[in-house]
Parts: structure tokens; sequence; C-alpha cells
């Protein structure tokens, strides 16, 4: 059994509103060192998948079918065998 650890964000050049309107309201509340604010999901799955490299493609699989939107959106997994205690 493996965990996928998946964020997904908007692409550099996609305009991010929320990601804005969260900066305006941190610079009112005085966070005046914040910059820049990009709004993203953050996924986790269990897969049960025979190694790693299955459970990655399973992921990725999953993400550019569904989770992630290929013309506006990026996304990094990470991939963590689950360890039964």
């Amino acid at each position: 059994m493996f965990k996928a650890n998946i964020t997904v964000t908007l692409r550099p050049s996609i305009l991010d509103p929320q990601g804005k309107a969260s900066h305006h309201a941190l610079s009112e509340l005085g966070f005046e060192a914040v910059s820049q604010v990009r709004i993203g999901k953050y996924i986790e799955m269990e897969i049960d998948a025979q190694n790693e490299q299955e459970a990655r493609a399973i992921a990725e699989k999953a993400c550019q079918q569904l989770l992630a939107n290929p013309v506006m959106e990026d996304f990094h997994l990470a991939i963590h065998e689950i360890v039964a205690a």
C-alpha cells in the first residue's frame, strides 16, 4: 500500500484571483513581508499497488484525467510506502 501526496497549482501564467485577494487581506493585516500568494489544492490518495512505480503511474493518470486541469494547472506528487505498525 502506498500514499500519494499531490499538490495541484495554477500555472505561473494563469491569474490567481483567490491568491491576489488573500495577498491583499494579508497586507491589510500587517503581513507586509508577504510578496505573493498563490492558492492550490492538496490531495492524499492511498493506492493499492505492487510497487512504487505502479503507484506513481496510477497517481499520475488520476491527476492527468481528473485531479488537475492540464490547460491551467501543474501537479507535483510524492509517493510513500505505508508501513503497517
